[in-house]
């Protein structure tokens, strides 16, 4: 089993087939408008811009299970990235990524790649933080708080599991070796 087998709904109730993204580089990421750390919007999209061309994708699935971060509709999700940070890549339906409603794409992510990946000690203490006010963060697999970032090679298989901590962009060099 890999990332090819789940099915996701785009932001228009449209079924999309993750098989449509065979040979690709995807960066599957959960998201909200209203978190601190939506900001990393702008790194997503410099990422994008950058190795679209070259066959690499963003799934953006927002989630409101963090602080109610993305109370929005996905359309209204949708208008805020595109007006506040200028992205280019599309938003998917809103989902659950933990608990008893998680999407089953995000259950076989955290399952397959449980650990963040976090640099330095004030990144970890601060994620300790998080994982303290989080509500839905139960299981030591689960997604701690908005923005957690999975790097997915052309096979399908997941590369790394990010902290949301941290800034997409140290994905870089990973992005560019698998593209290669």
């Amino acid at each position: 089993m890999n990332i090819y087998d789940f099915t996701v709904e785009t932001r228009t109730g449209e079924k999309l087939s993750l098989s449509d993204f065979k040979g690709k580089v995807l960066l599957v990421v959960n998201t909200a408008t209203g978190c601190g750390f939506t900001p990393q919007y702008e790194a997503l999209e410099n990422l994008y811009q950058k190795y679209h061309n070259q066959g690499f994708e963003i799934l953006d699935f927002p989630c409101n299970q963090f602080g109610h971060q993305a109370p929005g509709s996905d359309e209204e999700i949708h208008d805020f990235c595109t007006t506040k940070y200028q992205t280019t890549f599309d938003q998917l339906k809103k989902i659950d990524v933990n608990g008893p409603t998680a999407h089953p794409l995000f259950n076989y992510l955290k399952t397959n790649a449980p650990e963040d990946y976090i640099h330095g000690i004030k990144n970890i203490m601060a994620m300790k933080g998080i994982t303290k006010i989080s509500k839905t963060y139960e299981n030591p697999e689960d997604i701690k708080w908005n923005f957690t970032k999975f790097l997915i090679d052309p096979e399908g298989h997941i590369v790394k599991r990010l902290s949301p901590i941290e800034n997409p962009l140290i994905l870089e060099e990973d992005i560019k070796k698998l593209l290669n």
